[in-house]
């Protein structure tokens, strides 16, 4: 799918079989208001972190139902006329109301509020929550993994373990939670995240030596580059690297073995060699626990694939789109009233909601509020949910770069035990007014 065409159907059967019945009961143009929340954290999780809303914005731009999409429709029987003659001329002019990208969520969090028709809203639900599962499950992850390596960059190397398209996703949503590059060129273009990458144990083996290779590497991309030395024998190899480029060696990478172990052997012996400015980078099957594991080793920096690009375990966080508020007539001025379903296990509480931080005197945050009002900005509170759509008008859109710094703001506002690698529970209550 290109970048300019129409997003209308990435979208489920049903959402159209809800507005065909509504435009029948002639319930479609019913004032309503739509929630997306999560009801619980992925398992021994203490916090989540919202991604997607880039994506969801510049997506909702492009849902329109042009002829192609209007024939699809037409030709599989998926509409009737009247319908198909609404979704011609659908343009969503509704407010949307969500967290800023980047910023921590809690169980019952409103991370999105969607007021419009319900014929309007309605047929938002899936793209909404495919673009926000999908990116708030790798944020999460990646936040988890920049709070394990402290001060020591990440690098996204996640492309190959995932569909094509899901990978520019995916790294952009690890640099939101504070990865400092990708090796993802998409993503570098479309969205402005860092991009960097070196060599693969391939680029060793084509060279009739090790010594050949790592000469061209060098020759080519400078003494700056980083060179992979655990093809054969990592001693010689790093012996071989420091004897080419001279102790101005940017890094070398190690893929496998004991990387800790490994890591320690390879610092002195770069430092034997004079080469205490060269860097040592780790990759190979890392996920936040080996990289807390890995805080004692000399270790300079991370890169990540599989665990990061499935959520590390929890490749969606669950969020769902419920309606909590519908008008009480068909009048657009008419005042809202709470919906709520009622099924076991899966409770939803009704009517439109805000929520704030609470920040104790330090300012660490001591709970999610959620008001069946608009507070007003008190002490200790902080708003959470900003304008994204005004009147159909996409007001809400900001760069990759300010959802990442939210995201580091946010993360030093929570309580020391959130950052925590053991299974717990969420690092804040939820209290609902």
């Amino acid at each position: 799918m290109s970048d300019d065409s129409s997003s209308a159907l990435l979208t489920d059967h049903y959402e159209l079989t809800m507005l065909q019945g509504a435009l029948h009961s002639g319930a479609a143009p019913r004032r309503s208001v739509f929630e997306m929340f999560a009801r619980r954290l992925p398992e021994g999780r203490r916090y989540g972190i919202v991604s997607g809303t880039g994506r969801f914005l510049d997506l909702l731009e492009r849902f329109r139902f042009d002829t192609g999409e209007l024939d699809f429709l037409s030709d599989n029987g998926v509409v009737d006329d009247r319908t198909l003659a609404w979704l011609a001329d659908y343009r969503f002019s509704g407010n949307v109301w969500g967290y800023g990208e980047g910023e921590a969520y809690f169980p019952g969090s409103p991370i999105l509020v969607v007021e419009g028709t319900f014929a309007e809203a309605v047929i938002l639900e899936t793209l909404a929550l495919s673009v926000y599962n999908h990116d708030s499950a790798i944020a999460s992850a990646a936040s988890r993994m920049s709070a394990a390596a402290g001060d020591r960059p990440l690098i996204e190397m996640g492309s190959r373990r995932t569909h094509e398209r899901s990978a520019v996703a995916a790294a952009r949503a690890a640099y939101v939670g504070g990865f400092a590059t990708s090796s993802n060129l998409e993503a570098g273009r479309t969205y402005g995240v860092p991009t960097g990458g070196t060599a693969a144990h391939a680029f060793t083996l084509l060279h009739d030596s090790e010594r050949h290779a790592f000469k061209a590497q060098l020759e080519s991309m400078g003494t700056g580059t980083t060179l992979l030395v655990d093809t054969f024998d990592v001693e010689r190899a790093v012996a071989t690297a420091v004897e080419l480029a001279g102790p101005e060696l940017g890094a070398v990478r190690i893929d496998s073995g004991d990387l800790g172990a490994t890591a320690s052997r390879v610092r002195a012996q770069l430092d034997a060699l004079g080469a205490t400015g060269t860097r040592i980078v780790v990759t190979g099957d890392l996920d936040e626990y080996s990289i807390l594991a890995l805080a004692v080793a000399p270790v300079n920096g991370y890169g990540v694939g599989t665990s990061l690009v499935t959520g590390s375990g929890a490749p969606t966080v669950s969020l769902v789109y419920k309606l909590v508020a519908r008008a009480r007539g068909l009048e657009p001025d008419a005042p809202l009233e709470p919906v709520a379903k009622r099924s076991v296990g899966k409770p939803s509480r009704g009517g439109r909601k805000w929520a704030s931080r609470r920040l104790d005197d330090k300012g660490t945050a001591v709970a999610e509020e959620v008001f069946p009002h608009d507070p007003s900005s008190g002490v200790g509170l902080r708003p959470l949910l900003r304008p994204l759509v005004s009147e159909g008008v996409v007001v809400g859109k900001e760069s990759v770069h300010d959802a990442r710094e939210r995201h580091r703001a946010t993360v030093a506002e929570l309580p020391e035990q959130a950052l925590r690698m053991s299974r717990g529970e969420a690092a804040l209550p939820t209290v609902f007014h």
